[in-house]
């Protein structure tokens, strides 16, 4: 379903937002309680090879990168699997492949060897996006559908893409019943892929004047932690505490204009991308486009020459073959970490050479999909980690010294 022009932000006052919001931080009251009965203590030791005084803290990201960047495709179409996914994760592009609505929603037909950012550990990691989706409009025919499949959809989520309620049909015309589009939608995901999702998207469209306020309510009534709409950011400051509760966040967009002789329009999105990334303190930007096909479906979108050369200046610069300063992670992970990062209680002693860190753990909610922690180490000496086998930890003591990482279960 189209978006009409009037939801998106020109590109002006974008870059005024962006450039404004680069370092927004949310206040530290939390009106989200967690039950002290049902806290958590994981520990372990680490042993230093000289006796140099340490200093350990939660990283304000994971791996304890300076730079989070989320990126959605709104509306579940097919380029996402024909294109994007392909390009990112590694594999086979389309070629040109036109839909059911005779719009190419292909690629160029290459093999991509993926775009990746590392852990820090040695490992590289892909690129991953996020997907909102409508189940209402999720097929497997006709052949050449416009929209997704369940198994497309289901293959990106178990590579690591999250997925994100759109509303059950991408209602928003006088008469839509909100509250039923976003319960549907969470029904239908559960029943076909499941797991519950956890953040909302709302559609844009034609609709009553505010009918994004209805969306925002119901939605945070009923099981999201977050909603983009109209509200905060979309670059938000994360060195401090960030207060997710009841998350109404802005949304951006990417998207090709006319010119297809070049990439200036893509350059002027990546230029703005580099001031944020220069901001001193960590940051997570969020941004969203529609489709990453051939053809600039509803005008709203990205061609994928324009996808792939967006996403390819990023790995170069920002990933393993630049800095490695990104880490490109869906909205929904991101969020996950910062909220689990803001309510761990880190204790250490230090003697001598041997540190005894305790972490008191908070009651993490069930439909959570991540559960890590990083530790920003600052010293340089080496180290190692002595735990318990229980304990899924790994640290870089023997190399850059700077980071510790810990997967809950």
């Amino acid at each position: 379903m189209k978006v009409p022009h009037s939801q998106i932000k020109p590109f002006l006052l974008t870059f005024v937002l962006l450039i404004n919001s680069a370092f927004f931080c949310f206040g530290n009251d939390y009106t989200t309680k967690t039950d002290s009965t049902k806290t958590k203590i994981i520990s372990f030791k680490i042993k230093l090879k000289s006796d140099n005084k340490v200093k350990l803290k939660p990283a304000p990201l994971k791996f304890n990168k300076h730079f989070a960047y989320s990126f959605t495709l709104d509306d579940g179409y097919r380029s996402a699997y024909l294109t994007a996914f392909p390009l990112l994760n590694g594999g086979k592009i389309s070629s040109p492949d036109k839909n059911e609505w005779k719009i190419d929603q292909g690629g160029d037909g290459t093999i991509s060897k993926g775009l990746f950012y590392s852990d820090g550990f040695g490992n590289k990691i892909p690129f991953k996006l996020a997907l909102a989706v409508n189940g209402g409009l999720i097929h497997d025919l006709p052949v050449n559908r416009g929209r997704l499949s369940w198994p497309e959809i289901k293959e990106m989520y178990n590579a690591g893409w999250d997925i994100l309620n759109h509303g059950f049909h991408h209602a928003t015309k006088h008469g839509t019943n909100y509250l039923t589009e976003v319960t549907e939608n969470t029904a239908s995901i559960q029943q076909n892929l499941d797991f519950t999702m956890s953040h909302f998207v709302v559609p844009g469209g034609e609709g009553d004047a505010g009918y994004h306020l209805e969306y925002e309510k119901d939605a945070l009534a009923n099981g999201s932690f977050s909603v983009a709409s109209s509200g905060v950011g979309p670059v938000f400051n994360v060195n401090s505490k960030v207060n997710l509760d009841k998350m109404i966040t802005s949304r951006t967009f990417v998207q090709s204009s006319k010119d297809t002789t070049s990439f200036k329009t893509m350059d002027r999105y990546l230029k703005i991308v580099d001031s944020i990334v220069k901001q001193p303190n960590p940051v997570w930007f969020n941004e969203f486009t529609h489709g990453t096909g051939n053809t600039n479906l509803w005008n709203l979108s990205m061609c994928f020459p324009d996808f792939k050369y967006y996403m390819t200046t990023l790995a170069n610069k920002y990933g393993t073959k630049g800095n490695d300063s990104i880490w490109m992670a869906p909205w929904q992970e991101v969020y996950e970490y910062i909220w689990l990062r803001d309510r761990i209680k880190v204790d250490y002693k230090q003697k001598n050479k041997e540190i005894e860190v305790t972490i008191e753990l908070p009651e993490i909610p069930e439909n959570f999909r991540y559960r890590d922690i990083s530790l920003a180490v600052d010293t340089s000496s080496k180290f190692e980690i002595e735990s318990n086998k229980d304990l899924n930890i790994k640290d870089d003591g023997k190399t850059t010294h700077k980071q510790i990482f810990i997967q809950l279960e």
